[in-house]
């Protein structure tokens, strides 16, 4: 825990200059043009068909702070096993998507230019899949920046999913945990020159802060690989006080009418979005779906909260929100040795909608 893990080995101060990161076969890379630049989309296509069904729904992924379409590999090949077709974003500066300069990125890019680039691809992906709004499922940072988006009215979804997602409350909480989980957080960045990656520099910083500890020494070092050059400080500070209208932002999620619509996705063993702070998140809609229905401004059925079945007994459901966590699995449980039990999770909610 005391460990102080000083390393610059894995800190980059300017674009990277490399190659396009292999994909595995089953996925395919897109460039949407922006007016700031061009924006990487990754693609599942529906096993077995050339085109999606018209009755399947496009899933969207948008990744968290250092992450990138590629935090998505083990979803959208499952989702695409199953024939659903399903698109995963990388913001600029993330993944494989153009990348400005250290001091533009780190001081100079807000929640709402990377707001755009999320919009931008939401858009092209509805256009690609015949005008059919898409579910969209974010973690993390990028679960805080959804939420905006759909607070903002930037665009409708048909279901939403907030995989161990910044709150919409704030995030103040959030960082707490991870200053008692690190100690040396604030000492290491003096010595880092602030640089905005410092609390992820070293691979076992990477897993006390993301994973489990039965995920394998490999895969953390290849994660390690993958991860942004450096972050927008801009997008943090912009969720750490309430920063969204959460009965506008379910008003964005179409045809509400029985059942829930918004599903809140869980790691057992997060220590940043702990079950204290998800449980939270899940109240702070829950009310504001049943204000709505009472003020007859959402067409839906409320219900109250229940126990409902699913892996590791803690799942509920009640007030258009439905509450899931994902057994062993730390922050990053898309990615963790139990990611099956959430993609599974996500697919059940998915086909209830």
């Amino acid at each position: 825990m005391f460990n102080f893990y000083l390393t610059y080995k894995w800190l980059q101060w300017g674009p990277p200059n490399r190659p396009l990161h292999a994909l595995p076969g089953a996925i395919e890379r897109f460039f949407v043009d922006t007016p700031s630049g061009k924006i990487e989309v990754l693609y599942g296509k529906p096993k077995g068909s050339a085109v999606a069904p018209v009755n399947r729904s496009p899933l969207f992924f948008v990744h968290g702070g250092m992450g990138g379409a590629w935090v998505w590999f083990e979803y959208l090949q499952y989702f695409a096993a199953r024939g659903i077709p399903c698109y995963a974003v990388s913001m600029r500066g993330h993944g494989d998507s153009w990348c400005p300069s250290f001091l533009r990125l780190t001081y100079g890019t807000t929640k709402r230019m990377l707001a755009n680039d999320v919009v931008a691809a939401i858009r092209w992906a509805q256009a690609r899949e015949g005008g059919r709004e898409v579910v969209l499922a974010a973690h993390s940072s990028g679960g805080g920046l959804s939420q905006f988006i759909l607070s903002e009215k930037d665009v409708k979804v048909k279901g939403l999913v907030l995989v161990a997602a910044v709150p919409g409350f704030g995030s103040v909480g959030v960082y707490m945990n991870w200053f008692v989980l690190d100690p040396m957080f604030t000492i290491r960045m003096l010595f880092h020159g602030w640089h905005p990656n410092s609390p992820l520099s070293h691979p076992a910083l990477t897993r006390q802060t993301f994973f489990s500890k039965e995920l394998p020494e490999s895969y953390v070092e290849e994660f390690q690989s993958r991860v942004s050059p450096y972050e927008s400080f801009l997008w943090i500070m912009g969720m750490s006080r309430p920063f969204v209208k959460p009965q506008t932002l379910l008003q964005q999620i179409t045809s509400w009418s029985t059942g829930q619509k918004l599903l809140i996705l869980c790691g057992g063993v997060d220590k940043l979005m702990t079950k204290p702070v998800m449980e939270k998140l899940a109240t702070y809609y829950r009310l504001a779906f049943s204000t709505l229905v009472d003020q007859k401004k959402l067409e839906a059925e409320d219900s109250d909260v229940e126990t409902i079945p699913g892996e590791g007994g803690q799942d509920t459901a009640g007030h258009g929100v439905r509450l899931a966590f994902v057994p062993s699995a730390g922050h990053h449980l898309q990615n963790d040795v139990t990611w099956e039990v959430g993609a599974g999770k996500l697919l059940a909610f998915y086909e209830e909608l």
